[in-house]
């Protein structure tokens, strides 16, 4: 976010610098010339790249991969969960005839498979996101790709998008180029 915020402010500062740099050229021009001014005209438009993903295709092809990838965690997650209620029902039923010895090893056995419970769910977790991250990154770069491809031909001075929390404001004047993208990508 603080790097977004940066090339913003970095880019402001380009505008702002060779902009006035290039109308005191045009007025100038201008003024020894008789003619008015060449105003240079800037164009900003706007994309929602998480609206374009959403309606990529191919996003729900890997939406499905990623729920059976989870309801199998899920189920060896359950499997796990068996096996620790099975444990502690039978500590709990037996726990007054036992040895303290056996009692001990016990309850060792029952803190190791919380332990490797709380470990699944955590190594789970993780590769769910990686695999998310490594099934839709070549979504999200044929989105950028378009994105700069539009905002060439369509000859935009910038195009912000609107799924990057460090942008807050778009002027009444931005042009909404999620249209011209998604017909980039031949998406309805």
């Amino acid at each position: 976010m603080v790097m977004t915020k940066i090339k913003l402010f970095s880019l402001c500062l380009f505008i702002l610098a060779f902009g006035g740099r290039a109308y005191s050229q045009d007025f100038d021009q201008s003024q020894n010339s008789g003619q008015s001014p060449n105003f240079q005209q800037i164009r900003i438009g706007y994309v929602n790249s998480d609206d374009i993903l959403s309606d990529f295709p191919e996003r729900e092809q890997a939406t499905e991969q990623l729920l059976v990838l989870s309801k199998e965690y899920e189920k060896e997650l359950q499997l796990m969960q068996s096996e620790y209620n099975k444990k502690y029902s039978d500590y709990i039923t037996y726990q007054s005839s036992l040895a303290e010895n056996i009692k001990l090893r016990r309850m060792q056995e029952l803190t190791e498979l919380e332990n490797r419970m709380q470990e699944f769910m955590s190594m789970a977790q993780q590769d769910i996101e990686y695999q998310e991250k490594e099934k839709l990154q070549p979504l999200r770069q044929k989105i950028y790709e378009a994105i700069r491809q539009v905002g060439i031909e369509r000859n935009y001075t910038v195009i912000y998008d609107l799924a990057d929390p460090g942008i807050a404001f778009v002027t009444l004047q931005a042009e909404d180029a999620n249209t011209y993208v998604k017909q980039k990508l031949g998406i309805q």
